[in-house]
């Protein structure tokens, strides 16, 4: 298959391209500079110079591909509004061509939060709060189903971690603790945190673009849900700091995402793809791998 992916040379998708080349697949990368297009081709896919608020590169890597991996995103909390209508262009870039096809389109959202339990892949999007509109994205990409394209959505956890020092959001409890002199939690720290090794996810990716059925959503969880404070206590103790409670607002405007419990379950993920997760959980990623020098 030839696949188009965006987000090629970031976090996940540089673990994303190789995965799929490894299975057998030609992949295009979208590469918004030249140091990305470099990287792109250093891990074996095609670089196609362009970026999210450019739809004519994203449609000419669209039509020269038989699926399309979709990961890229601003990074930019300060204009989380902005990175939306950019996804939100892409969307409907992409359903252009490929309504009609049947060929696949797999998109990367969050996983919910639903309080006291596990969430699962039934549960519906949560289109409230911040970050609501890329549900909204994710919702319009299920919604090409009914068009014949064989759409899916990937939901991530907020940690997506490796040894080489990225952990997702728990990366933001590291800057903080280095920040502050102290590896903080929220409330009791009793609330979870869901996670995935970035290997794992870029496994269910390649699983997901090649197995799914039209208007799938597939969880990509290896660990259900860590407490805030085992967190916090790994982090502390590998920067010798104390660890203790404190105010939400010590994470900015994310405080209140910090403070809810939102363990997610991938039980029918696992099923569905025969995915088991191989990799170090968040905890063992934390307890030995790398953290940036202090300030």
């Amino acid at each position: 298959m030839r696949v188009f992916v965006t987000g090629a040379s970031g976090w996940i998708g540089s673990a994303v391209v190789p995965e799929l080349i490894a299975a057998g697949h030609t992949v295009i990368g979208l590469a918004r500079s030249e140091s990305s297009a470099q990287a792109v081709a250093a891990l074996g896919a095609v670089p196609l110079r362009g970026d999210l608020s450019q739809p004519e590169s994203l449609r000419a890597g669209a039509e020269q591909a038989d699926g399309i991996v979709h990961l890229a995103f601003s990074n930019d909390f300060s204009n989380i509004q902005q990175g939306v209508d950019e996804e939100s262009l892409a969307v409907r870039t992409f359903a252009a061509v490929l309504q009609g096809s049947g060929k696949a389109f797999v998109f990367a959202s969050g996983t919910p939060a639903v309080p006291g339990r596990l969430s699962t892949e039934d549960d519906p999007f949560d289109v409230d709060g911040p970050l609501g509109g890329r549900a909204l994205n994710a919702l319009a990409v299920l919604a090409l189903a009914r068009q014949n394209v064989r759409s899916a959505v990937v939901r991530l956890p907020r940690s997506v971690h490796a040894a080489d020092g990225r952990y997702g959001f728990a990366s933001m409890l590291i800057a903080a603790a280095m920040r502050t002199g102290v590896s903080g939690y929220v409330g009791d720290g009793s609330q979870r945190w869901p996670a995935v090794h970035r290997l794992d996810a870029a496994r269910l990716f390649r699983l997901v673009l090649e197995r799914a059925t039209p208007g799938t959503v597939a969880h990509a969880v290896g660990d259900e849900g860590d407490s805030m404070k085992s967190l916090a206590e790994v982090i502390g103790s590998r920067l010798s700091l104390p660890t203790q409670s404190v105010p939400a607002e010590s994470f900015g405007f994310l405080g209140h995402v910090f403070a809810a419990d939102q363990p997610s379950s991938s039980a029918l993920t696992r099923q569905r793809f025969s995915w088991q997760p191989e990799h170090p959980s968040l905890l063992e990623d934390l307890a030995t791998g790398l953290y940036p020098s202090r300030p």
